[in-house]
């Protein structure tokens, strides 16, 4: 019910979602997509039906489906973990019932020993949903958003409009300079190029931007990677160094 993850940035994945659906451009060549149609060609039922062929690659179909039984599967955990919650999905699409988010929400409240992140480009939802349902900002559950460029940056507001102790922001696929962006009671700044067969490139300024303007807010900077064919193709080096850092 736990993939253990080679992201950087997290230790394991849980997924009590699957499917969703491309809406920017950040989505175009989601890993997510590719890895759907892998599973549903090896027979995972979880994954039937959530992907198309769409020329050479498969995109999503918009279908999500509900996982019951690897709901409670952190309730099987001891030792703790930081967990990137549907890394196959988004906790926050349409067609995820506000019920099921507030049963997510539950299972997380019960397993303070695990670190929650959950990501999603649809932070305006987020924040109807949370402050509608009246689910409690946890320490140990991160908010967060994906913005690839400047087109998308009103996300962080929708973000910071979402009670939350620690929030934070994707800046992954980089792929527009996002320079403007206003970074304050964000706490977590993730940095990171596009990676596979059809991965556009990520300048340098763009990083160095968004390395400063971390800096100037007080926001933790993790650059996790160039990108490339392969996630690892460019390594993770900036100016010579790794940098790891996160809220504290």
């Amino acid at each position: 019910m736990a993939q253990a993850s080679s992201i950087e940035w997290t230790d394991v994945t849980w997924n009590p979602v699957a499917g969703c659906l491309v809406i920017t451009p950040g989505c175009t060549n989601c890993y997510a997509m590719r890895m759907a149609a892998r599973l549903e060609a090896m027979g995972v039922a979880k994954y039937e039906g959530l992907t198309r062929k769409s020329g050479k690659r498969y995109v999503w179909t918009g279908r999500v489906r509900l996982d019951e039984a690897s709901l409670e599967a952190p309730l099987k955990w001891r030792k703790p973990r930081k967990v990137f919650v549907n890394s196959m999905s988004d906790l926050f699409h349409p067609d995820v019932p506000a019920d099921f988010v507030a049963r997510v929400w539950s299972v997380m409240e019960r397993t303070p020993q695990h670190t929650y992140q959950i990501l999603t480009k649809r932070p305006e939802r987020m924040r109807e949903v949370i402050n509608a349902s009246g689910l409690p900002a946890l320490e140990h559950v991160w908010l967060g958003t994906s913005v690839e460029d400047s087109a998308v940056l009103s996300r962080l507001d929708d973000l910071r409009a979402t009670p939350a102790i620690i929030r934070f922001v994707s800046f992954e696929p980089l792929i527009g300079s996002v320079a403007g962006a206003n970074l304050d009671n964000i706490h977590w700044a993730i940095v990171g190029g596009e990676s596979g067969p059809r991965a556009r490139p990520m300048d340098e300024k763009w990083v160095d931007e968004i390395r400063l303007n971390c800096l100037a807010a007080g926001t933790a900077f993790f650059f996790k990677q160039w990108g490339g064919r392969t996630p690892k193709s460019g390594g993770r080096e900036l100016d010579g160094r790794e940098w790891s850092e996160y809220p504290a």
